[in-house]
């Protein structure tokens, strides 16, 4: 990924447009969906009833019942809130490291830079999902494979974008004003770098929770990330997956959740050029 000066320091946007709007009246509704959902209901999402098999949905069971008898709704708001608390932990276990290493590297030069630059790219060379294959079979179904495959794949881009900025920025003349000063390290980090890093640490973040919720459920449709009867996304795509044309309300779902939840994280990621 190429990154421009300008790119990297120029100033976000404050001005929210009707898409970004969107975007977060969209996740917050999810949110809510997922966090409230299981306070307001009293179903269990494991539990089976096999005469319900794929009973139509009704006011007092809105989704109906799924092929085992088990509470559709009850089964989605448990999946959702599980996809995105996973999303945000792999994120967050990305994001910290990356920027801490991103800021050593830029701090320092010279071969602790490039011993660190060299071992990003070699990690940045072996696929994501090559690197969750191989640690699901240490760990089958588990959700170590999961958070430690999607957090080592992101935090070399969090690792390039600081590293690239934050050289920048070192050069400026307030940061070798400061640096005259006698100002340490963490002023400068804190009164200069953070400041114009925040920004696009937040857009890479956005674009990250969106990658990492659609990997998990991707992961979990082919039977690689968590497994039946876990009520995650994926998994429950999988399991529904023979029973769309008897009830397609099922699989629209986790779809349509898997959808919203996609669409707001990137309506909320500003364009280019916004002003």
């Amino acid at each position: 990924m190429s990154l421009s000066s300008e790119y990297l320091l120029e100033p976000e946007g404050r001005r929210w447009t009707s898409a970004q709007i969107a975007g977060v009246l969209l996740l917050v509704g999810i949110v809510l969906f997922a966090w409230l959902g299981p306070l307001l209901m009293n179903a269990d999402p494991a539990r089976q009833q096999l005469a319900r098999f794929l009973e139509a949905p009704s006011l007092a069971h809105p989704l109906g019942y799924d092929q085992l008898g088990r509470d559709m709704l009850a089964r989605l708001v448990h999946g959702t809130r599980l996809s995105l608390s996973l999303a945000v932990v792999s994120v967050l276990s990305a994001a910290i490291p990356g920027v801490l290493i991103g800021l050593l590297a830029a701090w320092c030069g010279g071969w602790i830079e490039r011993v660190l630059a060299a071992f990003a790219d070699a990690v940045l060379a072996l696929p994501g999902l090559l690197l969750v294959l191989l640690l699901a079979a240490f760990s089958p179904g588990g959700f170590w494979p999961l958070y430690v495959g999607i957090s080592l794949a992101l935090w070399v881009e969090y690792f390039r974008v600081v590293r690239a900025a934050s050289r920048i920025l070192l050069a400026s003349p307030q940061v070798e004003a400061s640096r005259l000063l006698g100002f340490g390290p963490g002023y400068i980090v804190r009164r200069h770098l953070l400041p114009a890093l925040l920004p696009r640490l937040f857009t890479l973040m956005r674009f990250g929770l969106a990658g990492a919720v659609l990997a998990m459920s991707a992961l979990g449709f082919v039977g690689v990330g968590l497994q039946p009867p876990t009520p995650e996304l994926g998994v429950m795509m999988i399991e529904l997956l023979p029973y769309y044309r008897e009830a397609p309300w099922l699989l629209g779902a986790p779809v349509g959740v898997l959808t919203l939840t996609l669409l707001g994280l990137l309506l909320l990621s500003p364009q280019k050029g916004q002003a």
